[in-house]
């Protein structure tokens, strides 16, 4: 940091002259940025802020009030001071003008009582500045040299901040910008007391510029993005106020941190592409040999030779934002599932199967039950898929041993997820048998007897409804899903029982029905669950 004018006093070349401050002594802490000799009294102008000025004042004027309106176009330029050798124009004492405009102005005014070569005393200060700025163009490379280093080795959060506390012996964090932690190291602090409330604390602190330092928390913050996509906050803890070098630190820190995320992006998309590449490969047949499907994967560490192996859809329950990229979104979805089979322990080809589906191929050891596995891995996703993402379902194919039967258990996965999707009940995955009836309904969906059934059964209600914007469908549907409890029906269907009850001997109008009999609500039941297997968006 540049030198004080307190620094400037203590330096033998200045205190040769006997300096007293005579004005602004609690101004001794301004920063002297170069040191400036002249003797005219129209200096001001040529002062560009943090100048310490020399003079013997053999030009100034002799009028008190135009040396006062000297010392107040330095103070207003931001020159740090003047030192005043006495002697030549001012004998003993400078005018009492002159000290009490200082004062009123703030500017450090000292004399010197000894003559002084102000060539000794320019050649001291500057050597000290150039030093200074040596030392700091010294921190600022290896500044740079240790964050290359980090971003050329892609490390993590957490590697980049302990470098930063090593370097600067201050707890650092980093935040999403939902305020909280992703990372943090206390430098030794008790990171319990460091972090407790910190999401309330830190929504507190919110400079507008990208790198600032909030004297009120202490904090140094500095935005954590690039290309306009911010996606966090770097923050440095400090006890006093920061150095520059700190400000630089906290700056390099986060652009390493922001590199890194952007190098992940792109490598994990680019693995995303291989894993789903080798999936559509075995799907479609592409590979002549199943051996050359098992040594892509293994070149992308996943190992099927020997395996147990199990297939594994995972979509969304809703379509996606209309606000939002929908690709991005089962980009995202891919890139969490893969995260969270690497959580789990479970090396997996895990890629986009199409505009709706995440595909996972999981092979298992041997003695591993298919069961433990799936819940860990469901379990990992749910955990680790962004705050607000959308829902989704994970169902499994049937356990295979061969590559060649990985495609049946694909699709298997996929009708189950098709079924599921529909109606889920938050169990943490679907297997077939877990559909019971609804998935038998779905496999058999493009069976024209199954379609013939379902139109004979409930043809004449749907032509009412379509006829009269009627919500009688609905309406049988909320009544046998509620087990025939007219009470808990009508309750569900919003309406009181006497609306209730007329809605249903219209339905028997229609259907030409009893609907207390058990047989017949079983029939309309089974060709309503086969009319949403017909349905293909998600009720």
């Amino acid at each position: 940091m540049l030198p004080t004018i307190a620094d400037v006093l203590a330096l033998e070349t200045v205190r040769r002259g006997s300096p007293r401050v005579v004005a602004g002594a609690d101004r001794l802490d301004t920063r002297v940025r170069w040191v400036h000799v002249g003797e005219i009294a129209d200096l001001a102008h040529l002062l560009r802020g943090g100048e310490l000025v020399l003079t013997t004042g053999v030009a100034l004027p002799e009028d008190p009030e135009k040396l006062a309106d000297y010392i107040g176009d330095l103070a207003s330029v931001g020159a740090s001071g003047l030192i005043v050798e006495l002697g030549r124009r001012f004998v003993k004492e400078l005018p009492p003008s002159v000290v009490k405009r200082a004062e009123e102005h703030g500017l450090p005014l000292i004399v010197l009582d000894r003559e002084t070569p102000f060539v000794q005393i320019t050649e001291s200060v500057h050597a000290r500045i150039i030093d200074i700025q040596l030392e700091e163009l010294r921190a600022s490379e290896q500044l740079h040299e240790v964050f290359t280093e980090l971003s050329v080795e892609g490390a993590s959060p957490a590697e980049v901040l302990a470098q930063v506390a090593r370097l600067s012996n201050r707890p650092v964090l980093l935040e999403n910008l939902a305020h909280q932690v992703l990372a943090c190291e206390s430098a030794g602090r008790d990171a319990g007391a460091l972090l407790a409330g910190w999401e309330a604390r830190s929504r507190g602190v919110a400079p507008a510029e990208r790198t600032a330092y909030d004297p009120a928390s202490g904090w140094v913050i500095t935005t954590v993005g690039a290309r306009g996509q911010d996606w966090g906050r770097l923050i440095l803890i400090c006890d006093s106020a920061p150095t520059p070098r700190d400000m630089v630190l906290a700056e390099r820190a986060a652009t390493t941190l922001a590199l890194g995320r952007l190098l992940e992006r792109h490598q994990e998309s680019l693995e995303r592409q291989a894993h789903g590449t080798i999936i559509t490969g075995i799907l479609t047949h592409a590979y002549a040999d199943p051996d050359e499907a098992a040594a892509r994967a293994r070149a992308v560490g996943v190992p099927l030779t020997g395996r147990k192996l199990i297939s594994v859809v995972i979509r969304p329950t809703e379509p996606a934002d209309q606000a939002l990229d929908g690709q991005a979104q089962l980009g995202e979805l891919a890139e969490a599932t893969a995260a969270a089979c690497r959580d789990a322990r479970l090396p997996a080809l895990v890629g986009a199967l199409d505009q709706e589906r995440v595909g996972v191929l999981l092979p298992l050891p041997p003695r591993t039950q298919a069961e433990p596995a799936l819940t860990a891995l469901a379990e990992r996703l749910r955990v680790l898929w962004r705050p607000g993402g959308l829902a989704f379902v994970l169902a499994a194919g049937s356990v295979v041993e061969s590559i060649r039967d990985v495609r049946r258990s694909f699709l298997e996965a996929e009708q189950v997820a098709d079924v599921a999707v529909r109606q889920p009940d938050g169990r943490a995955f679907y297997r077939l048998p877990d559909l019971r009836l609804r998935g038998l309904l779905h496999l058999l969906r493009d069976d024209a007897r199954l379609q013939t059934f379902a139109e004979r059964e409930l043809g004449p209600l749907l032509a009412h409804d379509a006829q009269r914007g009627g919500d009688l469908t609905r309406i049988l549907r909320i009544y046998l899903d509620a087990g025939r409890n007219k009470a808990v029906a009508a309750q569900k269907a919003h309406l009181s029982r006497p609306a209730f009850y007329d809605r249903l001997r219209r339905l028997e109008r229609v259907l030409d029905t009893d609907l207390d009999d058990v047989e017949s609500c079983m029939s309309l039941h089974v060709a309503l669950l086969a009319l949403e297997s017909f349905r293909r968006e998600p009720r």
